[in-house]
């Protein structure tokens, strides 16, 4: 039966075996071949081209043995389509393997199905003759080019130079332009000889060659590992030359340079235009158009930098252009007259370098699309393009809109509209028509270019000292993006100097030195690194030395003084020292390209130069230049600016809000959570709500006084805005703009927990809602966009048309569902907070029912608030090693970011893993004390680690936040120092990634991560663990405990509690309020102020109490104290504190007269106070001054601020009994006091007093955030300032108080007098009231967190302390 069918398949792997095939039962029969053909191989054919050769057979034997041979066939048809499926990756090397079914016998009939209109597979090289090759060198007769055939045997068996280096290469002449597919290699036959790496090199001409390089820019490709086996490459764009140049790079070291050589390709035909001025154009037909669609592609090449290459030009002035200018495409629009042109866009660079460039441009209505080469941009036009139609299409033939001169260079493939512009011109149709010069063909200048490109390289060129010997004339082009470097160097033959001529800082510069010291410095030119050609005359002609660089831009130094060559010349660079004593260069290399060499006005042939018969070179690439623009297209991301040298490029990462060496991390946080967690306060902070995403940062507020924290983004007006009545105005349309951009603003909403928007309007005689035929008087519109229309309100629910008091049903008229539809004379107000996040925010508000002269009205919309994050508590929990979760393939080619917080007791495990076919990337905990970021993006496997000097297994969260880029890999853990590792030089830059995600483990189910993860993203993308792990068995979604991380943020005695997605800072037991029980609670006192503590009786010992804990009452027998407090006051004595005992016992803290801190405590009725008193003076002196007083039966410590601790010994008991109150200022029971401080209880006490704390009792914060629940009476006025924080107690600022009081302290005697005066009459008549709550105090609605607006969170206090003081 096999003798009747061929099967010839060639793919790009070796064949699986038969075993592996799954093949069905039942076998198709031989008539479903067709059908097979259509439905399976065509989607197939283009990735398994010879799927087109893929059936041979005998049509006598099929007809004599159908049924015999229907099984097979089925059978054969699919093996041929599982193997070429199966075939190998685009780009990929790999030795080619025939595998042949058994042939039939050649006397039967073979019909081979191929269809090369489709297949681009033909051998191109095994058919030349001799004569269409060429080598740098040759070993021997037998080792010519020509003998370089792919599996031929003739001569010695391939090609071999004359000597093994980097300066060899082959070239085979195609005969005209082809279209190379792919080249295959292979050593010579029977020998060592073969290459491991070589470079490929392109040419229309057989001069200015181009290198091939792959999509990453690698430019090498790998050869053989022996003489037989055929390696095939095939390109991932095709290429289209006439000649292609092989350059060996690396070659078995145990033999010789050996090659024979195949390409693969097809023929290539294109009409060939070349313009010299002049152009092409296209009028279009009269008529309507029926598409808003228009194309146009061509391919280009040119030497020109500058030139219009296309225009568009249509009704109403309008008009499009793409002109070259500094080798770059710029895309220009012109509106009406008489507005100028404007830049829309830049794409491509170094355009003018004689190489084909591919250029496209689409328009769809007011979309432009605009790709040359790879670099593509999408453009929205000016809205006058709206229905805009392009009349006319000029081709290099019209004045540019910016530039003056015509397109001068080659065009093919003109195809605008689908049709070809080029055939149609030959056949001479109406539409296309003729401008100036041009002709069917492409002339082309030779220019031989030589690049520099390391350390090692330079030009020595001789000097014929006869032709010129009292003079010398130099001439040539450079291009370079580096800003310094040797340009060139020559010794002075007689006088014994050297002339140098370098860039340096981009500028040419020329120096003159003998007997070390300079003789002459010159410099011209400036910005000479931008990567054009620049063109530079050096000339001394009767004692005149002349530098000029682009003498049309007046680049020009002169100098009077002589100067001739020696014998040599070197250009670039100088040889190695041990090599010439000749040349010395301190100025670094050039690295760029050089053209148009002349010496004394003849130009230098460097073709000679490379056949080594004329002067000298090392590490040069001759007749071809090797820049390459790395900032086109920019790698830099988010804004960066990118600047190059000639091998790296650079991004300039300032003012964008990114950080990296492309721009890609944000360094802001994503929320206001963020921020929160890591110790932040409240105030206005940036936020990047995607992180690495593509929505940039904003500006917000963060409320964090409150148990949630709350993002907070202002609009235009958040007022209360009263409307009256105007003249012909029906309606009062209002429109509110965010601080924010659209996107920023829909993704908080998305990310956020919770969102709301207060809206309220005030009425008189101005309805709402409800009107008599149904429709609303008013409206808002909310929610993406400019928003939909909505008609409820405030407090409602969408859709129901009503108002906040409809809904609880307490609207002040039944009838209605909001107060203002009552339509009532007195003044109402319907307000609530719209909740819904689809109808969020609030974009505009139209008011109806305000024409009529009563009516009256005031709206407000508050800012949009919104708290929690999704993103930052979504977390899993994996609690085997064997359990992971599973997501789609992480995209992320040329730039990955991946952040994550973990916790664990696990001594190791794999955080995540995602596997290409080569490529992978890994992220672990490797050992307790190290995480390692691993990956491989074809250059090999690399790692990135992090030691910890503390084990990470600690359960408590660490942050890790790992980044690759085409630059460098980094690493990230906590605040340590970032691990970084930088990327090859010219290495692979695309990551290639196929498999699926695994999160807490492997796709081998082996070293997986026992713990938690959480808050996942990958650029900038958060991955719902929750969500997956709800479904995963193995995996719980959440991971509580948060404490053990954060708890050190609560602070002053705070204690962390633990919440589901979070902590909270209970400050029940500080002196402190605040998210982090960090805001200092202060009041400022005047001398008839008072603040009285009572602590539980002793008959209420035993009853249980319900107070919060800020009043919790201590027990009344004591055996030691903490008491600590700060104080500033200039006030000498003072009495700060003082505590009461029912059996006539006491705690007291003063400042004697002498400004020194005394405690005094009395713990025996019967005996005098024990008076401590404290070593340190001044203190009276204006300044924050903190105390602490710890005492333990009779052992006492005395401390104040940071000075050394004092400690003292009470000769009573130790025993406090039975305290009754605590007091803060003036005490007005003269029985409670000792008398020995009676008068100064009496005085008050006048300046600050912040954050008071006895044993578990605050009785400051008690008065001053929670006086209605607790047992503490203020009298006289108590108001809270910030007086005891550390910005009011800046040393500074009390002097200079100081000295101000000084100078005005005729004009504060005598209005204190007056106050005096008054105040005394005033205090006779008025009494004391003991309930009293001053005005002045801010109440809170929480004992442990400060509740303040946002107005108020934001103001800065600038109360003077001083004032108390007067």
């Amino acid at each position: 039966m096999m003798q009747h069918i061929r099967a010839i398949i060639t793919c790009q792997s070796p064949p699986p075996s038969l075993s592996s095939l799954s093949l069905p039962l039942s076998i198709p029969p031989l008539s479903l071949l067709s059908g097979l053909r259509r439905s399976l191989l065509e989607p197939e054919r283009r990735s398994c081209p010879s799927l087109s050769r893929f059936l041979t057979m005998d049509s006598r034997s099929r007809s004599r043995s159908r049924s015999r041979s229907r099984g097979a066939a089925g059978i054969i048809v699919q093996v041929a389509l599982l193997l070429c499926i199966s075939g190998g990756t685009t780009g990929e090397a790999r030795p080619v393997q025939r595998w042949k079914c058994p042939s039939a016998p050649a006397a039967h009939g073979v019909l081979l199905i191929r269809t090369r209109a489709e297949v681009c597979d033909s051998p191109l090289v095994s058919n030349l003759p001799p004569a269409s090759f060429r080598s740098s060198s040759q070993l021997s007769g037998s080792h010519a080019p020509g003998f370089a055939k792919l599996n031929r045997r003739d001569g010695a068996g391939g090609w071999s130079p004359l000597t093994s280096d980097r300066y060899q290469w082959l070239e085979v002449d195609l005969g005209q332009r082809t279209k190379i597919a792919a080249v295959a290699t292979q050593g010579r036959y029977g020998s060592s000889d073969w290459l491991t790496s070589y470079l490929l090199m392109f040419s229309d001409t057989g001069h200015n060659w181009k290198q091939y390089r792959q999509e990453d820019s690698i430019g090498s490709f790998p050869g053989n590992s022996n003489a037989d086996t055929v390696v095939q490459y095939k390109l991932q764009q095709a290429a289209v030359a006439r000649f292609l140049r092989l350059l060996p790079l690396h070659w078995n070291p145990s033999g010789r340079i050996g090659l024979r050589l195949e390409a693969y390709g097809c023929p290539y035909t294109s009409d060939v235009l070349s313009l010299g001025g002049g152009g092409l154009v296209y009028g279009s037909s009269p008529g309507p158009r029926r598409s808003s669609r228009d194309v146009v592609s061509l391919e280009f090449k040119t030497a020109r930098s500058c030139g219009t290459l296309l225009q568009a030009d249509g009704g109403g002035g309008l008009g499009l252009g793409l002109e070259l200018q500094r080798g770059k495409l710029l895309l220009l629009t012109r509106g009406p007259p008489p507005s100028a042109p404007r830049r829309v866009a830049s794409l491509g660079s170094l355009l003018d370098d004689q190489q084909w460039h591919r250029l496209a441009v689409e328009r769809r209505g007011s979309q432009l699309n605009v790709t040359v080469d790879e670099h593509a941009e999408r453009v929205r036009m000016p809205a006058a393009f709206d229905g805009w139609e392009a009349e006319q299409l000029s081709v290099g033939a019209a004045r540019g809109l910016v530039s003056e001169r015509n397109f001068r260079g080659c065009l093919e493939n003109l195809v605008y509209n689908g049709l070809d512009l080029m055939e149609s011109l030959r056949n001479k149709e109406r539409r296309v028509t003729v401008v100036g010069n041009v002709t069917f063909s492409c002339a082309e200048s030779v220019s031989v270019a030589v690049t520099f490109p390391g350390p090692q390289s330079f030009l020595q060129l001789p000097w014929a000292t006869s032709s010129s010997p009292e003079g010398v004339s130099v001439g040539f082009q450079f291009r370079t993006w580096n800003d310094a470097g040797l340009l060139l160097t020559f010794d002075l033959p007689e006088e014994g100097g050297v002339v140098w001529l370098y860039l340096s800082e981009a500028r040419l510069r020329l120096q003159i030195r003998k007997g070390g010291r300079a003789l002459l410095e010159l410099s011209a030119g400036s910005a000479l690194n931008d990567g054009q050609w620049h063109s530079v005359e050096l000339t001394s002609r009767r004692g005149r030395l002349t530098i000029a660089v682009d003498t049309e831009e007046g680049g020009v130094a002169h100098a009077g003084l002589p100067v001739s060559a020696g014998s040599q010349l070197f250009f670039g660079g100088c040889p190695a020292a041990e090599d010439s004593q000749e040349c010395k260069n301190p100025f670094g290399v050039f690295q760029g390209c050089m053209r148009l060499l002349r010496l004394e006005d003849q130009p230098v042939d460097l073709i000679r130069v490379q056949q080594r018969l004329l002067g000298n070179y090392s590490h040069l690439q001759i007749d071809m230049c090797g820049i390459i623009d790395r900032c086109s297209p920019s790698r830099c991301e988010h804004g960066g600016r990118c600047s190059q040298s000639w091998s790296v490029f650079r991004c300039n990462c300032s003012a964008s809000g990114y950080s990296g060496a492309t721009c890609h991390s944000s360094v802001y946080e994503q929320s206001c959570e963020a921020y929160k967690h890591n110790g932040n306060t409240s105030g206005h902070f940036y936020i990047d709500v995607d992180g690495s995403g593509p929505i940039g940062p904003q500006l917000v507020y963060c409320n964090m006084t409150e148990e949630n924290t709350w993002m907070v983004i202002r609009h235009n007006n958040t007022q209360l805005t009263g409307v009256r009545p105007s003249a012909g105005v029906d309606q009062h349309s209002v429109h509110f703009d965010y601080s924010t951009e659209e996107e920023q603003l829909l993704a908080v909403i998305s990310q956020s927990e919770h969102c709301e928007q207060e809206l309220s309007y005030r009425c008189r005689k101005s309805r709402l809602l409800n009107t008599p035929e149904g429709s609303p008087f008013s409206w808002w519109l909310g929610g993406p966009g400019s928003g939909r229309v909505q008609t409820y309100w405030g407090g409602a629910q969408p859709g129901s048309r009503q108002c906040a008091c409809g809904l609880q049903g307490d609207c002040v008229d039944p009838q209605h569902y909001c107060n203002c539809d009552a339509d009532r004379a007195e003044w109402a107000e319907d307000s609530g907070l719209l909740t819904h996040e689809e109808s969020l925010p609030v974009r505009s508000l139209v008011l109806g029912d305000i024409q009529r002269a009563v009516s009256e009205a005031a709206y407000r919309v508050g800012p949009l608030r919104c708290y929690g994050d999704k993103n930052f508590w979504n977390a899993a929990f994996f609690d085997k090693e064997t359990s992971y979760l599973h997501f789609p393939t992480f995209h992320g080619e040329l730039s990955a970011d991946i952040s994550f917080l973990f916790k664990t007791t696990a001594p190791s495990g794999v955080f995540l893993e995602n596997l290409g076919i080569k490529d992978f990337i890994r992220i672990e905990l490797s050992s307790p004390t190290r995480v390692a970021f691993s990956l491989d993006v074809g250059d090999g496997p690399l790692e990135v680690r992090v030691e910890s000097a503390v084990p990470l297994n600690d359960d408590r969260w660490h942050r890790v936040r790992a980044e690759r880029n085409v630059m460098e890999t980094s690493l990230r853990l906590d605040g340590l120092p970032v691990a970084r590792r930088g990327a090859p030089a010219d290495g692979h830059l695309h990551l290639q990634l196929n498999s699926q995600l695994f999160v807490g483990g492997t796709a081998s189910r082996q070293k997986g991560f026992r713990g938690c993860i959480r808050a996942l993203q990958l650029n900038g993308v958060t991955l719902d663990l929750e969500e997956r792990a709800s479904i995963t068995p193995g995996v719980r979604a959440g991971c509580p405990g948060h404490c053990s991380s954060y708890g050190s943020l609560c602070r002053n005695r705070g204690r962390c509690a633990e919440r589901a997605n979070g902590f909270l800072c209970d400050c029940g037991l500080s002196a402190y309020t605040g998210a982090f029980c960090h805001t200092e609670v202060s009041a400022s006192f005047l001398p008839g102020t008072t603040v009285s503590y009572t602590f539980k009786q002793p008959h209420e010992s035993g009853r249980n109490s319900s107070a919060r804990p800020s009043s919790i009452y201590s027990d009344t027998t004591l055996r030691g104290e903490d008491v600590s407090l700060s104080f500033r006051t200039t006030q000498s004595p003072a009495l700060l504190l003082y505590v009461s005992s029912h059996r006539g016992e006491s705690l007291a803290l003063l400042l004697n007269k002498h400004e020194a801190l005394e405690v005094r405590y009395k713990l025996d009725g019967s005996r005098g106070a024990e008076v401590l008193r404290s070593g340190g003076r001044s203190l009276a002196d204006g300044r924050l001054h903190a105390v602490s007083v710890r005492r333990r039966a009779d052992a006492v410590t005395l401390q104040i601020d940071r000075r050394p601790k004092e400690d003292f010994n009470l000769t009573a008991d130790g025993e406090f009994n039975a305290i009754r109150s605590l007091v803060l200022g003036r005490v007005h029971d003269s029985e409670d006091v000792d008398p020995d401080l009676s008068r100064l209880a009496s005085l008050g006490f006048t300046g600050c007093l912040s954050v008071v704390r006895f044993n578990s009792v605050s009785p400051l914060k008690a008065a001053l955030l929670h006086p209605h629940t607790s047992p503490v009476v203020v009298t006289g006025p108590l108001v809270r300032s910030t007086c005891g924080s550390s910005a009011s107690a800046n040393p500074h600022a009390a002097q200079d108080t100081r000295h101000l009081s000084g100078l005005i302290a005729v004009a504060i005697f005598v209005l204190a007098s007056g106050l005096a005066i008054t105040a005394r009459f005033l205090c006779r008549r008025k009494g004391t009231y003991r309930n009293q709550e001053a005005e002045g105090v801010k109440r809170e609605d929480s004992q442990d967190l400060t509740f303040t607006s946002q107005r108020d969170s934001q103001s800065v206090s600038t109360e003077n302390p001083k004032e108390y003081f007067i």
